[in-house]
């Protein structure tokens, strides 16, 4: 059972790193890519965020290796998908906690993070420390919205307790949550 449910694991993530890959040019800007954030989220609350971190790492090195985007592809979204994980699990399935862990470790940490690896890695001029702060936000809202409706969606239908049963994650009934 073990074995499977590893399997399991390693095709969702797969599925979603492929997933995120694919939309992400959906509504995306420089410095905001809200698709990013919906599989990040969703990736949290279906397995975790080791899981979450690993998804959003891959994707946004595909993305810089076949799109030409910037490093903006790693620093907005692994901070953000680990949080996502770590707000979702510590407030015990808190799915509104997964879309907050994604907002404030991409908005806020990510943001400031890629200032100086936009200026002094990438060569960019013209940048100050909050510079991405509203971009970040505001493409974290968007994402975050989309997951959260689509996940309060599947937890009404019992499908996402099913998907954490199957995937081997803990399922926590906060059905009014």
């Amino acid at each position: 059972m073990q074995r499977k449910t590893g399997l399991l694991k390693m095709v969702m993530l797969s599925m979603l790193i492929a997933l995120g890959v694919v939309i992400s040019p959906l509504l995306r800007i420089e410095g905001m890519c809200p698709m990013a954030h919906l599989i990040n989220i969703v990736c949290s609350v279906l397995l975790g965020p080791w899981y979450s971190l690993l998804c959003a790492t891959l994707i946004g090195m595909l993305r810089m290796m076949l799109m030409g985007i910037p490093p903006l592809a790693l620093t907005g979204a692994v901070f953000g998908a680990m949080l996502s994980g770590v707000f979702y699990r510590a407030s015990k399935g808190k799915l509104i906690c997964a879309v907050f862990g994604e907002i404030f470790g991409t908005g806020v940490i990510g943001a400031i993070v890629s200032y100086p690896v936009m200026t002094f890695v990438w060569g960019k001029q013209g940048l100050t420390w909050m510079f991405y702060v509203p971009l970040f936000i505001c493409g974290t809202l968007i994402g975050g919205t989309i997951a959260y409706i689509f996940l309060k969606s599947l937890r009404k239908t019992g499908i996402l307790a099913n998907f954490q049963r199957r995937l081997g994650a803990k399922v926590y009934d906060n059905s009014n949550h």
